[in-house]
């Protein structure tokens, strides 16, 4: 199983680049693909119809503004569809995340923060978990690195006011 992450632009790549890099620490196998939902609706389609052919588990798509590519995403499959609303335009990413959140009944797509692709691979890579129990036990694994992390910066920071 692996991920299938599409963005309308090539100047979004390094925003998504961040579900890229959540993916590799958890072992997770991806493609990047771009695909416009306004500029290429055609090559959208094929890219998500091959997409799931070939074993993509989960979709994350990324786009700004109006944002449409996570619902047109969600339009071609019944798999999973995590939508990263990303910043730009006069309203730095407020509308891509409304329009993104605002899915009609029937085509859902989860969404995370504006800019959230890290954690778009990390719920891609939870939700691949449900059927993987060993990259369940990794997850836990870097949960428990995270948390022994903030120990440390706390010990770094602590400062004693008791006499």
């Amino acid at each position: 199983m692996w991920v299938c992450i599409v963005m309308g632009s090539d100047s979004d790549a390094e925003v998504m680049g961040q579900a890229c890099a959540a993916l590799d620490e958890a072992g997770v196998q991806y493609e990047m693909k771009v695909a416009s939902a306004h500029r290429s609706p055609e090559r959208t389609k094929q890219v998500i119809t091959d997409a799931e052919r070939d074993g993509a588990a989960v979709f994350i798509a990324g786009a700004g503004m109006a944002a449409h590519l996570p619902g047109v995403v969600a339009s071609f499959t019944t798999k999973p569809v995590i939508g990263v609303p990303l910043a730009g335009g006069a309203l730095q990413g407020i509308d891509a995340l409304y329009a993104v959140v605002q899915m009609p009944p029937g085509i859902p797509v989860a969404t995370v923060a504006v800019g959230g692709a890290r954690n778009a691979g990390i719920l891609a890579a939870q939700i691949i978990a449900l059927s993987d129990a060993s990259l369940a036990a990794r997850l836990r694994e870097q949960r428990v690195s995270m948390a022994e992390a903030v120990a440390q910066k706390s010990k770094k920071v602590e400062k004693s006011t008791r006499g």
